[in-house]
């Protein structure tokens, strides 16, 4: 309770009080960060007026944080189950719900010391002790690396070897340092570190990485948030999307 107090002063003091009625926050998937950084005054350019702040966190986080009151006006998540959570729990306005981007799953090693990891079956080789992965419970990226190895039969033989991260950053990173000899990470997270990290190869099976948003339901400010969404869509967003590796949904 601590950490949502904070969160919610952190939020109330952004803005001077004569500017908080065109002020909306946006809590997004840790792996926005970057294209949702730029689009922030884009957006805000597109909407005179109109500040944007935005909250990054694992997607599981953010939905906990919302349950608890958070004051957040527009949800975006790395997955479709986090949202359908928020939706059964009513804590999004589900008529809103839109999906603006979409990603694939990678295996990155680090850049110097690889293992040469090629395949799945690598990862059991005794060059791969330590293997970074999102927690199952609250990263979306650690459910589709989870389908991946339980669809190739590996998950309980390498789950020793997992090291857990709170979001899909704390994965990259750990792989950036060399603190492990492989992670999951989605391709443009893999993107971004390009001088610390290199791709291995690109896992099948897992469902499809979509990026849903909604309003949330206690937000004072709906149609702004409506707004933000909308945005999302225009040809200026994707044409930032596309640049940091994001696909179109």
């Amino acid at each position: 309770m601590r950490t949502l107090r904070l969160l919610s002063l952190l939020l109330a003091m952004a803005l001077p009080l004569g500017a908080a009625a065109q002020q909306i926050t946006v809590s997004a998937a840790a792996s926005l960060t970057d294209a949702f950084k730029e689009l922030g005054p884009r957006f805000e350019a597109a909407k005179p007026g109109a500040r944007v702040r935005f909250n990054f966190a694992a997607s599981g986080v953010l939905l906990q944080q919302i349950g608890q009151g958070a004051p957040v006006d527009v949800f975006a998540s790395a997955d479709q189950e986090t949202m359908d959570r928020a939706a059964v729990q009513k804590l999004v306005d589900a008529d809103t719900r839109r999906n603006f981007a979409g990603n694939s799953l990678v295996l990155v090693e680090p850049l110097r010391d690889a293992a040469g990891v090629k395949s799945l079956q690598d990862l059991a080789g005794a060059g791969v002790r330590k293997i970074a992965i999102g927690k199952t419970a609250t990263v979306p990226v650690g459910r589709y690396t989870r389908q991946v190895l339980e669809g190739a039969g590996l998950w309980s033989v390498l789950e020793p070897k997992f090291v857990q991260a709170d979001s899909v950053r704390q994965v990259l990173d750990y792989v950036a340092r060399g603190e492990v000899e492989a992670g999951f990470v989605y391709r443009t997270d893999a993107a971004m570190a390009g001088d610390k990290v290199k791709t291995a190869f690109a896992p099948a099976g897992h469902m499809p990485v979509t990026y849903p948003a909604a309003v949330v339901a206690d937000s004072r400010q709906k149609a702004l948030g409506a707004d933000f969404i909308a945005f999302l869509s225009s040809d200026a967003a994707r044409e930032v999307f596309a640049r940091y590796g994001f696909t179109r949904p």
